[in-house]
C-alpha cells in the first residue's frame, strides 16, 4: 500500500535501496561456522577411509598371505611403512594448515575513516537493474595519479601550477561522473590506469600539506608522460599508487589495510597477504599459515599419486594371471579418489612453487595475467597473426624499455627465485619439507622492488637506480 505522498517512482527507489543495504548487510557477514569447517571434516573422513581400505583391504592381505593377495609378505611391509609415512606427513601438515590462522588486519590494525575522503551520497542508478553497491576494491580514490595527460595540457605548459592541475582534475569531471569514468579507464585494453578525483580538504594545516604534495604528484606526473607513445602502440602499465592509504582502505572493516592484505567475503574479515580461500582448509590461506598450506599440497600430490600407482599396479598384474581374483570395488573408489585429489594437489603444488617464486599471491597474479592478456591484444592489433617475429621483437623492445612484467615488473620481487622462496618456506631446506618453523616476517610490511616509485608505480628503465639498469 503506497503513501499519498509518493509516487510510484519514489517507491521503486526506496525498494531498491532497501534491498541494497540489505544484500549489503549480507555480504558483510562472514559463512557460518558449520559452512566453512564441513569440508574439513569430509577431508579427514577421505583420509581415514582410504587408510582403511589401503592398509586393512590391501596390505594386511599381502603381510597375512591371505588368498585374496596381490602380492607377497615382503611387498606388503614395504608398501604398509611408506603408506603410513606418507599419511603421517600429509595429517600432520593439514592439521598445522587448519590450526594456523592466515593472519587477520583487525588484530593489527585500528579502525579509523577513509584518510581524505568525503563519502559520496550515492544511490542506485534507475537505468541500472543492479541492486549491489559498488565494491570496496573500486570505490573511487582521492587521488588522481594517472599518466594521460589533460587535454589543456599542452608543451609549453609543462610546469603549470599544481594548483591548476588539482583544479582541472576535480573540476573538469562531474561528481556524478567520476565513479564511471573510473570503472572506464580500468577496464580499458590501452590504459590500465585509474581515473579518480581530487577532493580539497577542510580547512585544516596537515591535510592542506597532504593535498598539496598530492597535487605535485600530479603535476609531476603529467608533465613526465608526454613523451609516451600512444597507447595502443605501448606497454601501458598500471598508473594506481597502490602504496598510499587512500587506496589501501577497506570500506567493510573501516580500516586502512597492510600491504597486500585482501578482503575475502567467505571469511567477513581482510587476511594479510592473502593468497585464495580454501574451502578444503576451512579458511584463508594468508600470510601465517602459507608455508604449512604448501607443505600440506607438496605431500597430499606424493601420498596421492603413491597410492594410485600401488594399487593401479598390483591389480593390473593380478588380473593377467588366469586365477586371477575379483577387482575389489573398494579399490576402484580410492583409485578414482587418489586419481582426482592427486591431479588436483600435483597441479596445485606446481602453481604454489611457481607464484613463489614470483613472489606472486594467486589474487596479485591475477594483475599479471590481466596485463598480459592486454598486452596480447595490443600486439594482435599491431601485427597480423603470422608475423610472430615483429611480436617477438616488438614486446622484447618493451621489456628493454620497462622490464619483464612478472619479474622486474612485480612490486613485491626481491630479485631471485631463491630470495622470493626462502621468504615464505624459509632459509632452511628441512622447513621447505616439514610443517615446522615459524612464520616469515610480521605479515604488514614487505620489502619493495625498487623498480617502482615510492607509491608503487613501475618505472621505466632508465629511471630505475642505475646498478640495476
Amino acid at each position: 500500500m503506497t503513501r499519498p505522498n509518493q509516487t510510484c517512482c519514489g517507491v521503486i527507489e526506496e525498494a531498491r535501496i532497501e534491498a541494497r543495504e540489505k544484500h549489503e548487510r549480507r555480504a558483510n557477514k562472514p559463512q557460518p561456522w558449520i559452512v566453512l569447517k564441513f569440508t574439513v571434516g569430509l577431508t579427514t573422513a577421505l583420509m581415514a577411509y582410504s587408510a582403511y581400505v589401503y592398509i586393512g583391504l590391501f596390505c594386511l592381505d599381502m603381510i597375512r598371505k591371505n588368498g585374496s593377495a596381490l602380492g607377497s609378505q615382503e611387498m606388503g611391509v614395504v608398501f604398509l611403512a611408506v603408506f603410513c609415512v606418507l599419511l603421517f606427513m600429509m595429517s600432520w601438515s593439514y592439521t598445522m594448515v587448519v590450526i594456523t590462522p592466515p593472519g587477520y588486519a583487525k588484530d593489527f590494525v585500528a579502525i579509523n575513516e577513509r584518510p581524505g575522503y568525503q563519502p559520496p551520497v550515492t544511490r542506485p542508478s534507475e537505468a541500472s537493474n543492479d541492486i549491489r553497491g559498488p565494491s570496496y576494491e573500486l570505490t573511487s580514490p582521492t587521488v588522481n595519479l594517472s599518466r594521460r595527460p589533460s587535454n589543456d595540457l599542452t608543451p609549453g605548459n609543462k610546469h603549470r601550477n599544481p594548483s591548476t592541475a588539482s583544479d582541472t582534475l576535480a573540476g573538469s569531471i562531474p561528481p556524478k561522473d567520476r565513479n564511471s569514468q573510473a570503472s572506464a579507464a580500468s577496464n580499458s585494453p590501452g590504459e590500465a590506469g585509474v581515473t579518480a578525483t581530487l577532493s580539497v580538504p577542510a580547512a585544516d594545516p596537515l591535510a592542506l600539506n597532504s593535498w598539496n604534495h598530492r597535487a605535485e604528484s600530479i603535476a609531476h606526473t603529467e608533465s613526465t608522460s608526454m613523451d609516451l607513445p600512444p597507447p595502443m602502440l605501448s606497454r601501458r602499465p598500471p598508473t594506481t599508487p597502490i602504496l598510499l592509504p587512500e587506496y589501501r582502505y577497506c570500506s567493510r572493516e573501516k580500516m586502512i589495510k597492510p600491504h597486500r592484505a585482501h578482503h575475502c567475503r567467505a571469511c567477513g574479515a581482510c587476511v594479510l597477504k592473502y593468497d585464495h580461500h580454501c574451502p578444503w582448509i576451512g579458511q584463508c590461506v594468508g600470510a601465517f599459515n602459507h608455508k604449512f598450506f604448501v607443505n600440506f599440497v607438496q605431500w597430499a600430490s606424493v601420498f596421492c599419486l603413491w597410492t594410485f600407482s600401488t594399487l593401479l599396479g598390483l591389480n593390473i598384474r593380478a588380473q593377467s594371471r588366469s586365477s586371477a581374483p575379483d577387482i575389489d570395488p573398494q579399490h576402484i573408489v580410492i583409485l578414482a579418489l587418489a586419481a582426482l585429489f592427486g591431479l588436483f594437489t600435483l597441479l596445485m603444488t606446481l602453481s604454489q612453487t611457481y607464484s613463489l617464486m614470483l613472489n606472486q599471491t594467486t589474487v596479485e597474479s591475477l594483475g599479471f595475467r590481466a596485463m598480459k592478456d592486454r598486452e596480447k591484444a595490443t600486439l594482435m592489433h599491431m601485427h597480423s597473426w603470422w608475423e610472430i617475429g615483429a611480436k617477438r621483437r616488438t614486446r622484447k623492445r618493451w621489456d628493454n624499455e620497462w622490464g619483464k612484467i612478472g619479474t622486474e615488473g612485480n612490486l613485491w620481487w626481491l630479485g631471485s627465485a631463491r630470495a622470493n622462496w626462502e621468504a615464505v618456506m624459509g632459509r632452511n631446506v628441512w622447513c621447505w619439507f616439514l610443517p615446522i618453523g615459524r612464520r616469515q616476517g610480521d605479515g604488514l610490511t614487505y620489502p619493495t622492488n625498487p623498480r617502482f616509485d615510492a607509491e608503487g608505480r613501475w618505472r621505466r628503465r632508465r629511471e630505475w637506480p642505475s646498478d640495476l639498469r
